[in-house]
């Protein structure tokens, strides 16, 4: 099977970084198809920086409209049978295509492929490995040695509740992609999550690399991090938006659903409970004696009315 990867960058100001973004990129092992870098209205020196590279980075540029409309604009362009993506923030590891491409030719039965990282802080160190970090991840590891498992649909909902693999892990085909009418642009945060809920309800199984691929960068200027509590706001808004989708969808994913929900309304009622705002958060978390009801829901409620 011939695989050709189109790797698809979003930058916005992200001058200190991009440069190391690109380079990663470069630097496969198996050389992608191309790269295309999406400048989102950057006011510094990205668009220069990735324009400095000449024929082997694609660069476009446009007005700045959020990473969802510079990651969707990077696929419309791109030529490639496969989508990879990458912010500018993270880094590829040297062998994360030349894996991804294995995955593809050993599960051809495979709809994507999604993969294990590690989370590094801004020096390169080490934090913690994402596999590792939840029980699905944890559980796929168990099944053997080697650099390869085959997820099945039964295990998607586990997967969209807690998943081990990030954007800069996902690869899938591009017509699915534009199938699926790419990333939602009304959210600024968890845009990810809304995207690889409907790629798993539109999926039968996905191939996963067992080993870290790519490096996935903590810092406190992510969007998540400048303002938790609109992030958390918009991560709730997220995951409801998808409620009448998932209304008929298999079980596995109804229930992974619910348990993604709750926790995105818990996690925000903590931060509105960090803000003093205890009675914004009791209402936060009400919802799930319907939305999700379980003995955990209800113990989360207590836990807010707790303060």
């Amino acid at each position: 099977m011939t695989v050709s990867f189109s790797v698809v960058i979003a930058v916005h100001n992200g001058e200190p970084t991009l440069k190391r973004a690109i380079d990663s990129v470069l630097s496969q092992t198996r050389p992608p198809h191309e790269v295309i870098v999406v400048d989102d209205g950057s006011t510094d020196a990205s668009a220069e920086i990735a324009t400095g590279y000449g024929a082997p980075v694609r660069v476009l540029r446009q007005e700045n409209r959020g990473v969802s409309a510079a990651r969707n604009a990077g696929v419309a362009a791109a030529s490639g049978d496969w989508i990879a993506f990458l912010d500018a923030d993270d880094y590829y590891y040297p062998e994360r295509l030349a894996l991804a491409a294995e995955a593809i030719e050993r599960f051809p039965e495979a709809d994507f492929v999604t993969g294990d990282f590690d989370y590094r802080d801004e020096s390169g160190r080490l934090l913690r490995r994402s596999l590792e970090s939840n029980a699905l991840g944890r559980r796929l590891l168990a099944q053997g040695a080697g650099d390869f498992r085959l997820m099945e649909a039964a295990d998607f909902g586990n997967f969209i509740e807690d998943h081990f693999g990030d954007t800069h892990t996902l690869t899938l085909p591009r017509r699915t992609f534009l199938r699926l009418g790419g990333y939602p642009s009304d959210f600024a945060v968890c845009e990810d999550v809304h995207f690889l809920i409907r790629l798993c309800l539109a999926s039968r199984r996905a191939a996963v690399v067992a080993k870290p691929v790519a490096a996935y960068v903590i810092h406190p200027h992510s969007a998540t991090r400048r303002d938790p509590l609109r992030a958390q706001r918009q991560t709730v808004a997220a995951w409801r938006s998808l409620k009448p989708l998932l209304a008929s969808a298999p079980a596995p994913l109804r229930a992974g659903y619910r348990r993604g929900l709750a926790r995105a309304r818990y996690d925000l009622a903590v931060a509105l409970l960090r803000r003093g705002a205890r009675g914004e958060a009791l209402k936060a978390v009400l919802p799930l004696l319907y939305e999700a009801p379980s003995l955990s829901s209800v113990k989360r409620i207590l836990s807010v009315v707790k303060g």
